[in-house]
């Protein structure tokens, strides 16, 4: 009687109660309301998940990189070859999620035992939960929010990679525009040697003033040695992670800074908070007795049985360990609250940078003007007799020093709305994630 109550329950359009909370049938979801459960296809997974207002939120976030620009181009490149180990976690959390929707189903399966007589004794087992606190259904939420934190993770490994490919290229542009100006510095500084040595030859200058300049001329020698370096690292770092070698990419494309969007830090610790509250609820209801029906088929026929009980067995620390529980649900909640004062906290501390970045700009070239004309009054003055040729090296090198700060500060500045971009998850498409 009780298994073919049991087979009824899991044929039929809903199943039995699960304390106060019901073992149903189209309670079974890993995500949200399912309306075929026994369609086991990616597609009806990718329904299912549709549904969760956290993947909802991920697949709807946009790229600010512009489509052909200099950004989309490295980001298509890197995301073609990329690993993507965190799109395998995601995959393996549907099918955990997959296989917990059909949890209110039955078990079945062989029982086998040896008898006194040494006979061999097989029965068929259908075991059917009726009442187990919500247990079944918080192990469906469960692999629920396990596949949203899989999700956060990979769409914040997506952003993370291309970030740090972007990254890379501002490097190598910023290598490369320094390299630019100290090109035009040792030009220069090499017709200023010339003149002392000249000047030196003719008894008018000091032999020290030539060592000084070909002091300066290898020291600077020395430095664009090195931004060349740093250029060609950068970008050698960039081809490996490219699935093409990147050739002919160049400039800085101009971007909004991302407004509005929820941090993906904050995104992954609402979807952990949620896990950990299905899982104080299984924990919860692994304290607290149940019911179970148990039918039995053999060779002399049926039997069946109901069994009440639980994980954990009822003792004096049992309201204890209800109300740590509990407690779990406070603490899930206080951490999605520190990951947002966390994100805050950072997102200001970017703003603050970039105020001080477009301050740096603005002031640079406010100073570049007046530098070189300063440099073109010593020379008229050097030329006139009134000042040395080193006068007029020296403020030429403050003059280019200006300059050689300014070509860096363009890419400073598009790396910190780089850097907004990724925490807010806006490098890469949300559907392409």
């Amino acid at each position: 009687m009780v298994l073919a109550l049991s087979v009824a329950g899991c044929l039929g359009e809903t199943g039995l109660t699960e304390a106060g909370e019901t073992v149903s049938r189209m309670a079974a979801k890993p995500i949200a309301a399912v309306k075929n459960l026994t369609a086991p296809d990616d597609a009806a997974m990718g329904a299912e998940e549709a549904q969760s207002e956290t993947i909802l939120t991920l697949q709807a976030r946009r790229s600010i990189l512009p489509a052909g620009s200099s950004y989309a181009r490295i980001s298509d490149a890197v995301l073609a070859a990329n690993s993507r180990a965190a799109e395998a976690e995601l995959r393996s959390a549907r099918l955990r999620a997959r296989a917990a929707s059909k949890n209110w189903l039955p078990s079945i399966g062989p029982s086998i035992s040896l008898t006194s007589l040494g006979d061999v004794v097989t029965q068929l087992l259908l075991e059917q939960v009726l009442f187990d606190h919500g247990r079944k259904k918080a192990e469906r939420e469960f692999a629920a929010h396990d596949v949203e934190v899989a999700a956060a993770d990979l769409s914040i490994d997506t952003n993370t990679r291309v970030f740090s490919a972007l990254s890379l290229y501002l490097d190598a542009q910023t290598a490369r525009a320094r390299e630019q100006v100290m090109v035009r510095r040792q030009s220069q500084l090499r017709r200023f040697e010339d003149i002392v040595r000249q000047r030196v030859d003719g008894g008018v200058s000091d032999l020290s003033d030539l060592r000084v300049m070909q002091q300066k001329l290898a020291e600077l020698d020395a430095e664009i040695k090195n931004e060349r370096e740093r250029q060609v690292t950068a970008l050698a770092e960039l081809n490996a992670m490219s699935a093409r070698d990147i050739q002919g990419v160049d400039g800085v494309t101009s971007l909004a800074v991302p407004r509005g969007e929820r941090a993906l830090s904050v995104v992954r610790a609402q979807a952990e908070a949620d896990r950990e509250v299905a899982q104080a609820k299984i924990d919860r209801a692994g304290i607290l007795p149940g019911l179970t029906a148990r039918g039995t088929v053999d060779e002399s026929g049926t039997s069946g049985e109901l069994t009440a009980g639980g994980d954990g067995l009822l003792n004096i620390g049992m309201g204890a360990n209800l109300k740590a529980l509990e407690a779990k649900r406070e603490a899930a909640q206080r951490e999605v609250s520190q990951a947002e004062e966390d994100a805050n906290r950072q997102l200001r501390r970017f703003e603050a940078q970039l105020a001080s970045l477009e301050r740096q700009q603005a002031d640079a070239a406010a100073l570049t003007a007046p530098a070189r004309a300063n440099f073109q009054l010593f020379q008229e003055q050097f030329q006139a007799g009134q000042r040395t040729i080193m006068d007029v090296v020296n403020t030429y090198e403050a003059m280019m020093r200006l300059e050689q700060d300014q070509a860096s500060l363009p890419y400073d500045i598009a790396r910190v709305k780089l850097e907004i971009a990724r925490d807010r998850g806006v490098l890469a498409d949300g559907g392409d994630v």
